[in-house]
């Protein structure tokens, strides 16, 4: 919703919702005058409902000499102009020597080559056991067969990295080509979401850019795994419901006094379950998101319907709103990771495919490990039925995966870093790869997140529990609730083999949390100049040594070639070796 529609909304629900005559001050209230306490003005109940975009200032273009016509006209591209600045950087940074390692590196050597199958056969063939040298030799061949092979991720993730692949071929830049290009879109996407949810560009901005020099975001952006997906599309689905909240808003705004008003189509919340149906369709820890963010959405219709004046505003949005609520997100989901498996469905030979026609029309046998009654279920098509039994295979092997992995944690670490991933790890000698230090080199790729970035979150965190809890700020509730429904599932896992890179899908909410606690610092519009001046060099202290972090690790991000007294110098803890 832009400015204009704000303000078109309010003029049309101030008709039915002047503002009441002023009150008689209290005693208490005159005596405070006395000393120059002034009452905030109070706001209307549409003002309320619709939050405008603060007019922008011009006065800091003003001291760098421009014109107010030229300022003006800043001002009002700075909206767009500085998200697309800041993912201009992110773009430069992400792409820089792409192909670099040239190697399969991490679970590189399963998405790759499934984005390659998937583009020849529409599902997961089959590998040679050597299939990375003979990809990556001088003259390539690629020793894929067409027997189906038994994968446990759903598609979308390897469709979106075989788009590069169908581009630029079967090689590091290709498969790591479209995986760089999301990582840089959510950049963009993070600083127009934060520039909504705090109606400050500069805030939004602060976000896009804290992301865009965490080192876990940059190293995920950089590599062919599946997780940077999902957090692509759980953030896409999120500036999609912010958006359609807006919306909903306005029109509860016109419609008042009537506070049982329906709220109209709601394309946004549609958008919103496509998104999240192809982050599940990436990776099923998407589902988890999914169902937040439906309980999440639908507090928010109660929270405006409250505001509106409705006596029962909880009662009124089970009852007018959450189940177009649910219809707009679970079934959608459904149908969008139902049709992400059109190329198996398509085909005779993806695995288990044909489950269905040996059983006679029967149904599954178990859910969720749980047996199942044998009925007849000749209505379902045979391949959902073959999907059915495919996908509780999945299941069962994700829940006990507990082989022992080297670089595996627990969740409880994450948030402090407690032991990243090393996707890539070469100790060159003198001589070799470039190393100029006697005592020898080591080139790595650190799946780690930029330490004082996370570090600091961790107080974020806690201060928008605080604002929360005790000021009642839907912009803390939603950011909590994107940590909450990404980090907080794995702790039913614990005894699963899982990684801190995990972590990366839950990650902007953390750059939206230290963005509202820097702004915090740096402190309102109306404090004194003295007030905003410290702020600022409290914030920016802390902005410039997260940027200089992410600077002294770029090394262990990209795989360049260093001293190996220099790698131990950034290895800060002893669990990151």
């Amino acid at each position: 919703m832009t400015s204009d529609t704000a303000t078109q909304a309010q003029a049309h629900a101030q008709r039915n919702d002047a503002p009441a005559p002023e009150a008689e001050p209290t005693p208490w209230q005159r005596r405070l005058r006395r000393f120059g306490y002034a009452d905030r003005p109070r706001a209307t109940t549409a003002e309320r409902l619709i939050a405008p975009f603060p007019e922008p200032g011009t006065r800091l273009w003003a001291a760098l000499g421009l014109g107010p016509g030229t300022a003006d006209r800043l001002v009002r591209w700075s909206g767009w102009g500085g998200p697309l600045l800041v993912a201009l950087v992110a773009g430069l940074l992400r792409f820089w020597n792409l192909k670099s390692p040239n190697a399969v590196i991490f679970d590189e050597t399963y998405y790759a080559k499934d984005a390659w199958s998937l583009l020849q056969y529409g599902y997961e063939g089959t590998w040679t056991d050597k299939a990375n040298n003979a990809i990556l030799a001088p003259h390539q061949t690629i020793p894929l067969s067409s027997d189906p092979s038994y994968v446990v991720h759903p598609p979308v993730g390897k469709w979106m990295i075989g788009i590069g692949e169908w581009l630029f071929g079967l090689n590091p830049f290709g498969w790591r080509f479209m995986v760089a290009v999301l990582g840089t879109l959510s950049v963009l996407m993070l600083c127009r979401i934060g520039r909504r949810l705090f109606r400050s560009t500069a805030l939004g901005c602060l976000a896009g850019g804290l992301m865009t020099v965490d080192g876990l975001q940059f190293v995920m952006s950089r590599t062919a795994l599946l997780d940077l997906v999902v957090m692509f599309w759980v953030l896409a689905a999120f500036g999609a419901l912010l958006i359609d909240r807006d919306k909903a808003r306005a029109r509860l705004a016109a419609a008042l006094p009537d506070t049982h008003a329906g709220l109209g189509a709601r394309p946004w919340r549609i958008a919103a379950g496509v998104f999240l149906g192809l982050a599940t369709a990436t990776k099923w820890n998407g589902l988890y998101i999914l169902l937040a963010f439906l309980v999440m959405t639908v507090l928010w219709d109660a929270g405006a319907r409250r505001t509106a004046g409705a006596r029962h505003p909880h009662r009124t949005a089970l009852r007018k709103d959450a189940g177009w609520s649910f219809l707009a997100l679970v079934p959608v989901a459904i149908v969008t990771y139902l049709l992400s498996w059109t190329g198996w469905f398509l085909t005779k030979k993806g695995y288990d495919r044909d489950w269905a026609a040996h059983r006679q029309g029967l149904s599954p046998d178990h859910i969720l490990g749980i047996p199942l009654p044998q009925i007849n279920m000749t209505w379902v098509p045979a391949a959902l039925r073959s999907l059915w039994h495919y996908e509780s295979q999945v299941y069962d092997f994700h829940v006990n995966l507990v082989s022992p992995h080297t670089y595996q944690s627990n969740p409880w670490s994450w948030l402090v870093l407690g032991r990243p991933v090393s996707y890539f790890y070469e100790s060159p000698k003198l001589g070799q790869n470039g190393c100029t230090a006697a005592a020898g080199c080591a080139r790595e790729v650190l799946g780690i997140g930029t330490p004082l970035l996370w570090w600091s979150a961790c107080f974020a965190l806690l201060y928008a529990l605080y604002r929360w809890i005790f000021r009642r700020d839907w912009r803390a509730g939603a950011i909590l609730c994107g940590v909450a429904a990404g980090y907080l599932p794995w702790f039913m896992y614990q005894q699963r083999t899982i990684f801190l890179f995990y972590a990366v899908v839950f990650l902007p909410f953390l750059c939206l949390a230290l963005a509202m606690m820097l702004g915090a610092i740096l402190g309102p519009r109306q404090a004194t100049e003295r007030r905003r001046m410290w702020g600022a060099v409290g914030a920016g202290t802390l902005v410039l040594l997260i940027v200089w972090n992410f600077i002294y690790f770029f090394p262990l991000y990209t795989g360049q070639t260093i001293p190996y007294s220099a790698w131990r110098a950034r290895m800060w803890l002893d669990t990151w070796i």
